[in-house]
């Protein structure tokens, strides 16, 4: 794989991912390494400034009104890492640990921060060589950046805490370091702060997520269109002209796509008769492109977050363009913090229309003529009714991720840090409830897929039907029970991994 070059211009979504997920490497441009050293050289000049210059002169938070020496600022900067990198709990996933460190090199490259040239080069060499600090879930308020999260990654570069190496194995920092030929940092003035004060792991579980949900939504347009086909439920709502009348882009996107995907349906056509006496279907049905809708939009909107987010050089104090120091409130995660929380009604809310769905499938008085519970002997058999439950242990638990972060705060630092972003939380229980949403959708998958079987000889439209197909190479198709967890996985996966849409796409073409 191509390494990503980290220059002056922003870093994509695409590039994050690259190294996030990819594990791709990292270079820093020629630009970006002369803007390095041009700011270097203006946090230097004031080291023996008689003013107080925070972070660089002064302690930090509440002690900013410390004077420090000039023999110890260095000691300063080492002791702010150490003493920062104060993370708990379970480990925090490679991709992010990476998607932050990247991000914080792309500021770094910006010259915004002071940094010397040497010190951006060990984070693009890490980052190159697979080496991924212990971060841990808990530490960050969201504001003053992802400290401690930052500061475990800046303490990996100075040769101490612990790694992963690139085979995943836990090594002392400097072990790992030596095995790359990595020098490890010896912190100078101004950068340790530097290192530390920034909204990377936020923003990279933001982008981390913006990603995934876009996949999802296609995967929850496609479940919804086999749903509304083996509920012989109609089509006809989808129709551009009355979508049009609302015009929420989302929206038209989502009904776009159950056009497209339940094109030349046997089953949909089979009750498109005079006998049939039903007005309109249920909300669950009829609204999906609107709930799906509007989720997109949010996630439109959270992208344009991210995209702004991913121009910035979060740090404090900053380096300035025209070459002065100057204290800053840019690394408070508000904004970040309120798209995350955003995103995560959005997913509540996409999980809870899916298991209503689902449900429909299992309840005789609803489900125009299956079986109860989809079972191939009803009482002997469950068929899909635990799954169901699951759904429904997993919905309650997305509207209890939903409740925002971003609405608490914690004073901290002798109340000199009074108002706190809570970012770092709404972006983890994020990631959880996306997690959930898979989950959820995969079983609404799975059982659309069922009810269709059930359907015949009625046939399914071209793409649900390769879906249903796709499935059936997973699990087997309607029968007396089974294990049924091994076949609610399946189901997830082809729902998580995209494979479940890339089978519909090949009879549609690419869905919105």
């Amino acid at each position: 794989m191509h390494a990503v070059t980290v220059g002056i211009a922003p870093l994509s979504p695409e590039d994050v991912l690259a190294v996030a997920r990819e594990g791709a490497g990292v270079v820093l441009s020629a630009d970006a390494e002369n803007e390095i050293a041009a700011s270097r050289k203006i946090v230097e000049s004031l080291a023996e400034d008689v003013r107080p210059h925070y972070g660089v002169s002064t302690g930090f938070g509440a002690l900013a009104t410390r004077h420090i020496p000039l023999d110890r600022r260095a000691a300063l900067q080492r002791s702010l890492v150490r003493s920062h990198a104060a993370g708990s709990g379970p480990e925090v996933e490679r991709e992010v640990v990476r998607a932050l460190m990247v991000l914080r090199l792309s500021t770094l490259a910006t010259g915004r921060t002071g940094v010397r040239v040497e010190t951006a080069r060990v984070y693009a060499a890490m980052l190159s060589a697979g080496i991924t600090p212990v971060v841990h879930e808990y530490g960050s308020l969201g504001c003053s950046g992802d400290l401690a999260p930052l500061a475990h990654c800046a303490l990996a570069a100075m040769g101490e805490g612990t790694v992963r190496d690139g085979s995943g194995e836990l090594v002392p920092a400097a072990q790992a370091l030596a095995a790359a030929g990595i020098t490890p940092v010896v912190l100078e003035e101004k950068e340790g702060l530097a290192l530390i004060n920034g909204t990377d792991g936020m923003l990279g579980m933001l982008v981390l997520a913006c990603h995934d949900l876009r996949r999802l939504l296609r995967s929850a347009d496609l479940a919804a269109a086999m749903s509304v086909e083996a509920l012989l439920g109609t089509d006809a709502v989808f129709a551009a002209d009355l979508q049009a009348l609302r015009p929420h882009p989302g929206q038209a996107a989502s009904a776009s796509n159950m056009r497209v995907l339940l094109a030349g349906s046997a089953v949909m056509a089979s009750h498109r008769t005079p006998e049939c006496t039903r007005v309109q279907d249920a909300y669950s049905l009829r609204c999906a492109p609107q709930v799906h809708g509007a989720a997109r939009d949010t996630v439109a909107h959270a992208e344009s977050v991210a995209g702004r987010e991913l121009s910035a050089a979060v740090d404090n104090p900053v380096v300035t363009v025209d070459g002065r120091l100057e204290s800053n409130g840019n690394f408070h995660g508000a904004p970040l913090g309120y798209v995350l929380d955003f995103l995560a009604i959005a997913v509540a809310d996409l999980a809870s229309m899916s298991e209503r769905r689902t449900d429909r499938f299992l309840d005789v008085a609803r489900s125009q003529g299956l079986p109860a519970f989809l079972a191939d002997d009803p009482g002997v058999d469950s068929g899909h009714m635990i799954a169901q439950y699951m759904q429904a242990s997993v919905v309650a638990e997305l509207k209890r991720l939903a409740v925002p972060a971003s609405v608490d705060s914690i004073p901290t630092s002798a109340m000199q840090e009074d108002h706190v972003s809570m970012g770092w939380a709404a972006a983890r229980k994020l990631r959880r409830g996306i997690d959930g949403l898979a989950r959820v959708l995969g079983v609404e998958l799975l059982t659309a897929a069922r009810a269709l079987d059930l359907r015949a000889p009625l046939v399914p439209a071209a793409a649900t039907g390769a879906v249903r197909d796709l499935v059936r190479e997973q699990v087997p198709g309607p029968g007396p029970d089974r294990y049924l967890a091994p076949e609610i996985e399946a189901a997830v996966e082809l729902v998580a991994s995209g494979a479940a849409v890339a089978a519909a796409e090949t009879v549609t073409g690419p869905l919105h």
